[in-house]
């Protein structure tokens, strides 16, 4: 039998953690890395007696994933949560990111499981992931922001409890609780673009208006995903490639369009990409296709866009 957790009256971290997931009540299933924080995320989910189970995902993308996650089954094991792993094979589209397809693998494992007893999906995002997320969205031309609750297509809910917790926070819980967390040495590389953002881009903003910049572009961003919620709940951001239909489109509505079929279609487009494939639809006079790198393109075809 897993053992009762004792958790230490002064932990403010761990307060923190324990706060961010009270308003969030149904059954749900938690993605866990065995990192600090998802392992925060489980802790407080067990100390505020939520109805949760975990699921490790091993994407076999680094040596030793599988001991990393026989680790996170048995911290989650230890918190009294019952836990299980689960290999999935990633393979990258022409043009797709290797960490891109990790995540639709991840996303796909999770729905299947949480399906089984229809629970939401918890994810350990923190209020530093919002802001890297709305500047790399930014820096493709597409600004991005995370909402604490939103829908997986065709599946359960996505939710985000630790959206106004600080990262600070949850590896300081996990040392409050003792417990010992795995380092993802991908989170130091700098070759990554997200890690560059964490590392060198955000400390410069500060920097630069003499402060914490987290907090700031944390709101930014959860102001887009608010705007782009309330989008989608006026008006059909259905997938589409019909050129008349997306001339007749308002521009906000056309982009989301566009993007949600170069997503069925395994694709993705900056800023400046998706503005030419629009003129594909607005503004036709005979061009050629648009590169969207990964030796792809996108053209017309009588009335309609295709990949090619």
């Amino acid at each position: 039998m897993p053992h009762t957790p004792f958790w230490p009256r002064q932990s403010p971290h761990f307060l923190a953690c324990r706060r961010a997931v009270r308003p969030f009540t149904s059954p749900a299933l938690i993605g866990l890395s065995g990192g600090p924080d998802s392992l925060a995320l489980v802790a407080a989910a067990v100390a505020e007696a939520k109805d949760v189970r975990t699921l490790v995902v091993d994407h076999g993308l680094q040596p030793g994933s599988a001991d990393v996650a026989a680790r996170a089954v048995a911290h989650a094991s230890g918190l009294g949560v019952p836990a299980e792993s689960v290999r999935v094979s990633v393979d990258a589209a022409p043009g797709e990111s290797v960490e891109a397809a990790a995540r639709t693998a991840r996303y796909a494992a999770l729905s299947d499981a949480a399906s089984d007893d229809s629970r939401d999906i918890w994810v350990a995002h923190t209020l530093d992931d919002q802001a890297e997320t709305l500047l790399l969205g930014a820096l493709r031309g597409n600004p991005a922001g995370m909402a604490p609750v939103s829908a997986l297509d065709a599946g359960p809910r996505l939710v985000r409890p630790f959206l106004s917790v600080r990262r600070a926070d949850t590896v300081g819980a996990c040392d409050e609780l003792g417990l010992d967390p795995w380092h993802d040495p991908m989170n130091d590389d700098p070759a990554y673009r997200r890690v560059a953002v964490r590392t060198s881009v955000i400390p410069e903003l500060s920097d630069l208006i003499g402060g914490d910049a987290v907090p700031a572009l944390a709101r930014a961003a959860e102001r887009v995903a608010a705007d782009q919620a309330l989008l989608a709940s006026l008006t059909d951001l259905s997938p589409t490639n019909d050129c008349a239909t997306l001339a007749a489109d308002p521009a906000p509505v056309r982009q989301r369009r566009i993007l949600a079929w170069l997503r069925e279609e395994g694709q993705n487009a900056t800023g400046s990409q998706l503005a030419d494939i629009e003129r594909l639809c607005t503004d036709w006079h005979g061009q050629g296709p648009v590169a969207i790198g990964g030796g792809r393109s996108v053209a017309r075809t009588k009335s309609f866009l295709v990949v090619c």
